[in-house]
This record gives C-alpha cells, sequence and structure tokens, in this order.
C-alpha cells in the first residue's frame, strides 16, 4: 500500500447467511477525499461500509493508516474512524448533548470521567453543527433532521480522521438535504475529515465529491472523478436505463435531469 492512501481495502468478500453480497472489492481512498459510494438497490453500498468500519465480518484486507483495521482496538479503531447508519433509533434516551458527549469514550480511560477539555470539544461540535440551540433537548423529541445533525455532532466530537456515512439525507426534506451537505463540507475543509459516503443522489454526488465508486451486483464498476462519470453509456452500464443531461446553473458541472422533469 502506498503511503498517500489513508483506505486501503484489498480483495474483499463478504455477504450473509452463506449469500454472497460482495466480490473481490479493491479500493482506495486518499486523506482529506470525500468519497461517493454509488449504485442501484441491493449493489452492496451499505454492506461495504459495515466492513470497513469492522461491523460484519468479511474475507480479505481492510487497512487503515497501514494497519489492518482488525488489528486495532476498540477505541483505537474508533479514534481513527466512525460509521453513522441511516437513522438513529427512535427511543434515544438522552438530551442531544449526552448523547454527543457519549462520542467522547473512545477518549477516557475506564476510570476517567469527562473534564473541561470533553465539555469544549463536545461544545464545539455543537456550535459547528448548529445543534446548540437544541442540545438540552431529549433525542426523542428531535426531527429526522435534527436528530442527523446530532449524530453528525457525536462523529466530529469523536474526532475519527473518518468519517463512514450510509444515506446521511435518505429521509430529509430539501432544506435539511441542502443543511446536512453544506455541514459534511465544513467538516471536511475545517477538520481536513475523510468522508466516505452511500448516497443515491447521483448530482449530488458529482457536486460534492472528489471521487466516485459505483457499485453494480457486489462488484465495483466505476471508480473515478464525478467528471468522468457523467457519461451516458457509464451511467446507463451501472444503473441499467438512460439518463438526460445538462449543466449546473452556478457551476457549469454536467448533472443529469432528475426524472420528475423529464
Amino acid at each position: 500500500m502506498s503511503d498517500e492512501f489513508l483506505i486501503d481495502v484489498q480483495g474483499l468478500h463478504a455477504g450473509y447467511g452463506g449469500i454472497p453480497v460482495l466480490r473481490d472489492i479493491t479500493l482506495n481512498v486518499r486523506p482529506g477525499e470525500v468519497v461517493a459510494l454509488l449504485g442501484p438497490n441491493g449493489a452492496g453500498k451499505t454492506t461495504l461500509l459495515r466492513c470497513m468500519s469492522r461491523i460484519i465480518d468479511y474475507t480479505g484486507s481492510v487497512r487503515v493508516n497501514n494497519k489492518d483495521i482488525k488489528n486495532y482496538s476498540h477505541k483505537s479503531l474508533a479514534k481513527i474512524l466512525v460509521y453513522l447508519p441511516q437513522s438513529l433509533p427512535a427511543d434515544i434516551p438522552f438530551t442531544a448533548r449526552q448523547f454527543v458527549m457519549m462520542a467522547r469514550f473512545p477518549h477516557l480511560s475506564p476510570f476517567s470521567i469527562k473534564g473541561p477539555e470533553d465539555e469544549k470539544i463536545v461544545n464545539d461540535a455543537l456550535e459547528m453543527t448548529e445543534t446548540a440551540g437544541f442540545a438540552e433537548r431529549e433525542m426523542t423529541t428531535l426531527s429526522g433532521g435534527e436528530k442527523q445533525q446530532v449524530s453528525i455532532a457525536a462523529a466530529v466530537a469523536q474526532q475519527s480522521q473518518i468519517m463512514l456515512l450510509d444515506e446521511p439525507v435518505t429521509y430529509l426534506d430539501y432544506k435539511h438535504q441542502r443543511d446536512i451537505h453544506i455541514l459534511l463540507a465544513k467538516i471536511n475543509k475545517m477538520n481536513k475529515t475523510t468522508i466516505v459516503c452511500v448516497t443515491h443522489d447521483l448530482n449530488s454526488a458529482v457536486l460534492n465529491a472528489d471521487a466516485i465508486i459505483a457499485l453494480k451486483n457486489g462488484k465495483i464498476v466505476f471508480e473515478g472523478t464525478p467528471e468522468k462519470i457523467m457519461n451516458a453509456e457509464t451511467l446507463e452500464k451501472i444503473y441499467s436505463k438512460k439518463f438526460d443531461f445538462t449543466l449546473h446553473p452556478l457551476t457549469g458541472q454536467k448533472i443529469i435531469v432528475p426524472d420528475i422533469i423529464r
């Protein structure tokens, strides 16, 4: 593995109950990159994130900072990467602030208690994510968008190098989707956090990611820049459908015309 890569996945195979889902996945991610994982339903995107988070078993290797993630302790790995699922449980019995504070666990010893530095880090994370205004509210009273902001605040407070995000805007309205995209861009730029994000929004991926990886039937079928994926033949290979294109009115980037207005 080259020192220029933060994440190195080689020959990864994974599945559930003996049914294969991922086949021979090999990919690299550089420090500070925003990488979008695309592909149709059932392609294996979430499974790949779970493997990279050591949540499910796999064969092959996943290395972070030149070390196999299976050789990290739970706390050591949590200092390096954090995984955010599509949504949080509905019945979290804590305030938003308490939930974010729990993300400090990798940095505390078994017998230590939170100190002023932890309080400052949590407060800074709440401010950065614009969640300080409802930090004392119970998680059960928050909207879906607010919960997602809090989960990202917790990831910021965890101070991991890498965020692995599974469709972070799936259940949100357009305003909250935009807010989350702006927030993630801010975290990437200010904290130099490397982000790998599963998304079904092709245009968002093209506008926000540095690199794109597309899966289909458990295999990588595209790996490259946002510009290169905006190709009719390439997209038809991935999604088995045709797309029309236009130019983004502000950036001039090539994007797809959404089906709803075709």
